[in-house]
């Protein structure tokens, strides 16, 4: 592995492991989202797709952190059961197959979630997920 795939992996292993600890402490007020920032490049961009209850274009870190807290109110819990990582330069891509816990209904969803992603500097600039099943997912939050 080349030293910009190490550092690419260790970007998203602190990446998501920042994500699951912000969204299990229920978002803003409750964990903080440095953790999280310091993973993302100033002009991130995230594209979540229609058809979820937190779809749109999330936009610069403050974009990011509103996301996290809409995430953070839907979900009480994300565990990372498998991953892969695939890093050709610039772009990776990410399998992972994933718990989501509702923390209203307290049910869970295993699912499939692809991301594409862009990392700049040694930053995640763009994100792109793709879920296996989003009514599945809208399904567990109702």
């Amino acid at each position: 592995m080349s030293a910009h795939q190490d550092s690419t992996t260790e970007l998203l292993e602190r990446f998501y492991d920042a994500e699951a600890h912000y969204v299990a402490a229920g978002g803003p007020g409750r964990a903080a989202f440095d953790s999280i920032a310091r993973c993302l490049d100033p002009d991130v961009t995230l594209h979540q797709a229609p058809g979820l209850p937190y779809s749109g274009v999330w936009q610069g870190p403050e974009g990011i952190e509103r996301f996290m807290a809409v995430m953070g109110e839907m979900w009480e819990r994300m565990e990372f059961l498998e991953q892969r990582r695939f890093v050709d330069g610039q772009q990776v891509v990410i399998t992972n197959r994933v718990r989501l816990t509702a923390r209203r209904t307290g049910r869970e969803l295993d699912t499939r979630i692809v991301q594409e992603m862009t990392v700049r500097d040694g930053r995640i600039r763009e994100i792109r997920p793709y879920y296996w099943d989003p009514a599945a997912v809208r399904a567990v939050l109702a």
